[in-house]
């Protein structure tokens, strides 16, 4: 035998593909012969409704109406018109002549038609009806909504409501007969005639067809409520992530990702930063509008376009955020993980030296914003994006690459969502350009960020690597420098503008209030190592540190996690700016303070009536020398005021006593006597808001002690003997529990009695059943063998009758 089979002898199948592919050749053997098959009894059905019952006209606009003639072939067309009935026509009338087939088909379509017509001009109708009653609504108006019929008894009022005829009958019924003559001459005929024929109207339009709503509007209460719910959402998961807790998500213990809710301290739409960031409010501003605001084109059709494209790639790019939003640090390790290199060499810049050509550095005067190209070729580094802005003013920055994100929408090609993705770290690249110059433009930053945050959240972890990728090259710079000696002047161990806006922008786009998180944890982690192991030498680093409490400040806003490095910073500042008399012997408190006495020209001896201002931060990041004593008194009056913001954010720590006391001290110790008043109350106001925090702090400790009230002694119970106990059957002291096990144990004893009973009884009808079975078949077998017997005997008198016959042949032949 040869097995035919389809896929036995194929070794590269499996047993459930070889039974597809059979199962799937054996339908088609079986539709194959159908294919032509017309006669089939299979009903035909659109949309589950049957297609039988439907007349051949209403596929031509002319169905059924609620008219008496409906327009069909009803049955007396069939009777009279068809190859039915003709012994009634010919009973009838004999005389008139049989009417051909021709004849019959064409008085058929004559008919169709003007029944057609007919409907149509019944539909122009009730179109011309409904356009006069629209017409006429407006002056009926009144008697919609009129008021309360009125009394009957009163006189002089003729306001009749809608539905009057019933109700001017009603009332009528009560007048002599004159009155009601007369009043129903004078007042109520037309009025009754309009009202009747309204009536007629608004019965028609009941009968109309109404369309249905696909989805309800919510009510401004379930807007609401959802919206509460989302942020209830949101603060738990962000309470969460601070605490570093796992989800209790089912897809989270799965091991699926999903996407993060937005936090409290995201960056959303209704996002509005303070203009001054804890005094240093000249640098980077937050952002205040949403991605293209401001950015219209003044081309209409195009505009319109650009601003559809931008409304897709929203959305598409929120889709793209929510499968990969979680980001694994480990992915980032490739970029952060180069710890064995050397930490002796120059220091790398965060921008290449390459790209700050001086075409770049040429006055940006371009043309206007209507005469900006809407196409760009794509910048895949960024030389090729200074290239394309080469030439093109600040404010028109954005707009250009707003055009670049629409232009190369990861929808309209493909390979455009890996050059969005590269995008992010071109923008970043620009970002840190623009702001290491010596004038650096902090408004083109800011402009910059919308679109920074947007390729962020649609691509967390291309975003994130290029992040880590800066703080890395950040690290190494400063590990350089203290190397190389963190006292020297030429050491670069402090971030410069370009350090700091990153940084900044960390705290913008990212996430900072997470226990773990792939950029906030290193950004957090170099901030701590700047404050810690650089040195102060000049006005410069003061600012720059200054600047850093502040990101510190803002990252920790949500979480509250104590940053020690900050307060010390804070204390070094103060000891350095302002007279004191505080020796390394009597310096209150365990902070370091390496610097304490080592730079006098810090110091600020007398501001006169100096006033303290904003301070400026490129303007203090480019001084020479020791520099001014406006100087001096601006950083020294932001060093309280961060002081004071600390001690609010840190009230609740359990050990805030021991953290702000050497505070305080210090502050008492401050020479202030020569500073101007200005200087003075902010140092007064920021001693006594931490004063008065230390005191409630200190009310509101309870300290260990030993219980106030006696040990109280365990319970203890006599036990109770019994004389009879036996342990060959159960006894329970309780007689209630004890008549509940007995009438238990009955049951049990009972329902196996009762299961015993019915095996046997089910047993012996089972051997009857089997009984009568085997006679049964014992008959029936009987039977069978005397059939069978008879048959083999006529069988063997046939045979011996056929050889009879052959003998007779035989003998017959021989005569």
């Amino acid at each position: 035998m040869v097995d035919r089979r389809f896929g036995e002898n194929d070794a590269t199948m499996t047993p459930e593909e070889r039974m597809l592919e059979r199962f799937t050749r054996e339908r088609q053997r079986q539709t194959k012969g159908a294919v032509f098959n017309l006669e089939d009894d299979e009903e035909l059905t659109h949309y589950g409704q049957s297609l039988n019952a439907l007349d051949d006209f209403d596929g031509a606009g002319i169905e059924l109406d609620d008219d008496e003639e409906s327009g069909q072939i009803d049955a007396n067309v069939v009777r009279h018109d068809h190859f039915g009935g003709f012994d009634d026509d010919g009973k009838e009338d004999e005389s008139e002549r049989t009417k051909s087939k021709a004849e019959v088909m064409s008085e058929i379509i004559a008919k169709s038609k003007a029944y057609k017509a007919e409907r149509q001009e019944q539909r122009e109708a009730d179109d011309n009806a409904r356009h006069q009653l629209d017409q006429e609504f407006a002056s009926i108006r009144d008697l919609l909504y009129a008021p309360a019929p009125p009394d009957p008894s009163s006189s002089g009022s003729n306001s009749i409501p809608l539905g009057k005829p019933r109700m001017q009958h009603t009332s009528n019924e009560t007048k002599p007969d004159d009155e009601k003559t007369s009043a129903n001459d004078d007042k109520t005929g037309p009025i009754a005639k309009t009202d009747e024929d309204y009536d007629q109207f608004v019965r028609e339009l009941v009968f109309d067809k109404r369309s249905r709503p696909t989805d309800r509007l919510k009510t401004e209460e379930e807007l609401a409520k959802e919206a509460a719910e989302a942020l209830e959402k949101a603060e738990k998961a962000r309470l969460r992530r601070m605490r570093g807790e796992e989800s209790e998500d089912e897809d989270e213990r799965s091991g699926k990702r999903r996407r993060r809710a937005a936090q409290a301290d995201d960056l959303e739409d209704d996002f509005v930063e303070e203009d001054d960031a804890y005094g240093l409010g000249a640098g980077l501003e937050g952002v205040t509008g949403e991605v293209g605001e401001d950015q219209e084109v003044e081309e209409g059709s195009e505009d319109d376009e650009s601003e559809e494209e931008e409304e897709s790639e929203g959305s598409e790019e929120e889709s793209e955020a929510g499968a990969s939003e979680e980001i694994d640090p480990s992915d980032l390790s490739d970029g952060a993980g180069e710890d064995n290199e050397s930490i002796e060499g120059e220091v790398e810049a965060l921008v290449p030296s390459q790209t700050k050509s001086s075409k770049s550095k040429r006055e940006r005067k371009g043309p206007a914003k209507s005469t900006l190209p809407f196409t760009f070729s794509f910048p895949s580094s960024h030389e090729e994006l200074l290239e394309i802005l080469d030439g093109v003013s600040q404010e028109d920055i954005p707009t250009v690459i707003h055009r670049i994100r629409v232009q190369y929408h990861p929808s309209l090609a493909e390979g455009n969502k890996q050059r969005l993705q590269s995008l992010v770290a071109t923008l970043l690249d620009y970002t840190l350009y623009v702001t290491s110059s010596p004038t650096p433009s902090f408004a083109l930053v800011s402009s910059l960020t919308p679109h920074i945050y947007a390729l962020s959240t649609a691509y967390p972890t291309i975003a994130a690597q290029a992040f880590v990728s800066k703080l890395t090259l950040m690290q190494k710079n400063l590990a350089r420098g203290i190397a190389h000696g963190a006292s020297l002047p030429n050491s670069h161990t402090w971030p410069g503008t370009a350090e700091l806006a990153l940084l900044r922008l960390v705290g913008v786009v990212w996430s900072t209030s997470d226990l773990n998180h792939a950029v906030g944890t290193p950004a957090i982690l170099l901030i701590g190592q700047y404050l810690s192991q650089s040195r102060l030498r000049n006005l410069e680093d003061i600012a720059s540190g200054l600047f850093l409490c502040t990101l510190v400040l803002q990252y920790e806003s949500y979480s509250k996690r104590f940053v020690p490095e900050t307060i010390n910073f804070l204390l070094n500042a103060c000891l350095n700016l302002a007279p004191h008399k505080f020796t390394e012997t009597n310096l209150p408190g365990w902070f370091p303070a390496p610097e304490l006495g080592s730079l006098p020209g810090l110091r600020l001896k007398s501001s006169g009536k100096l006033t303290p201002r904003t301070p400026n931060l490129s303007t203090l990041l480019n001084l020479h020398g020791d520099g001014e004593p406006q100087d001096k008194l601006d950083l020294l009056a932001l060093a309280f005021t961060l002081l004071a913001k600390f001690a609010q954010m840190y009230a609740s720590l359990s050990g805030f006593v021991e953290l702000f006391e050497p505070a305080k001290k210090v502050l008492e110790g401050l020479n202030l006597e020569k500073q101007s008043s200005e200087l003075q109350k902010r140092h007064s106001s920021t001693l006594d808001a931490i004063s008065r925090t230390l005191k409630h702090s200190l009310s509101a400790r309870k300290p260990l002690k030993l219980q106030a009230h006696k040990p109280i002694p365990i319970a203890t119970h006599v036990p109770q003997f019994d004389a009879q106990y036996s342990g060959r059957r159960p006894h329970d002291p309780d007689h209630e529990r004890a008549a509940a096990a007995k009438l238990r144990a009955e049951y049990r004893k009972e329902r196996k009695g009762a299961l015993r009973e019915l095996r046997k009884d089910n047993k012996f009808l089972a051997a009857e059943r089997a009984k009568r079975q085997e006679e049964v078949d014992a008959a029936y077998k009987q039977r069978m063998a005397r059939v069978v017997g008879e048959m083999h005997s006529e069988r063997a008198e046939q045979k011996q009758m056929e050889r009879e016959k052959k003998r007779e042949k035989k003998r017959a032949g021989r005569k």
